[in-house]
Parts: C-alpha cells; structure tokens; sequence
C-alpha cells in the first residue's frame, strides 16, 4: 500500500517490484489464497502450488485452479487449521481484516492517486517488524509485519 493506504486505481495496482512479487511468494508458500472476484479477474493462472479461492456470493464457473467460496468462516470449516492469506482487493479486505492475527504489508514510499484502499488498521495493530527501505524502478518501500494488539 501506498503512503495514503492505497492499494490499487481503476488500473489495477500502479506499481511494479519484483522484489515484492518475490517477497509476497515466499510468504504465501504455505496456506490458502483468499482473494476477492475483480482481484481473481486480475489473474491469468492460479497462483502455483497454493489452493487459490474467491470470495463472492455470484455463481458460475471459475477458470480452472480457482475454487469459490461464501465466506471466511467457510473456508476456515472446510480447512481447519491451515493459514489463510487475504491477497485483495479492498472489499475482501475490509470484510476480513477483523479475523486477521497478522497483516504482512509492503509499505510503498509516496502517494500513487489510488481509488481503492486498505482498511485502517494501525488502532487494532501494533508495528513489530520494520524493514530496511529498498528501491526498484524509481519507487522506494520497505515490508513491515504489524501483529494484533
């Protein structure tokens, strides 16, 4: 997210670090993909070696890899005791972010005009981890780990 909590525009996300891509890989290695239906419509392919769901009341098929699901407690019934990554996009975020235990965020340097935002969270969450500040393409960020008050 950006300075502004932004996280994407009408666009999608305006920004391109191969780090981060690399960074969100690592984490995500383990555990469920929770992700919303304009942030499925984003990709072309589940992502690799992960169950991948979507998190939308609209029927009708999925491309393969990708399953639906009602809710967060749905999932968390049908797979009990495994980790689940919230990946986007603002909706499913707010919708979740009062289960989450602990927000990984990719802190970006800067205001981008985003229209879509992360929920504010900094009342519910302390900062634990703060990275050093890196820089790709002209663009400077840093990964921060807040955990639940």
């Amino acid at each position: 997210m950006d300075s502004k909590r932004g996280i994407a525009t009408a666009s999608g996300i305006p920004w391109k670090l191969p780090g981060d891509t690399a960074y969100f890989r690592q984490q995500t290695t383990h555990g469920l993909i929770l992700m919303g239906r304009a942030t499925y419509d984003e990709f072309a392919a589940p992502l690799h070696d992960r169950e991948n769901f979507v998190l939308s009341a609209r029927p009708g098929p999925l491309r393969t890899g990708f399953r639906t699901v009602g809710s967060l407690d749905e999932l968390r019934t049908s797979h009990p005791g495994e980790d689940v990554w919230v990946i986007g996009g603002a909706t499913v975020y707010a919708a979740t972010i009062s289960e989450a235990e602990e927000l990984l965020i990719t802190q970006i340097i800067g205001d981008f005009n985003c229209t879509k935002f992360f929920p504010d969270f900094t009342d519910a969450f302390q900062l634990t981890v703060r990275g050093d500040e890196r820089q790709e393409g002209g663009v400077s960020y840093r990964f921060e780990t807040w955990q639940r008050s």
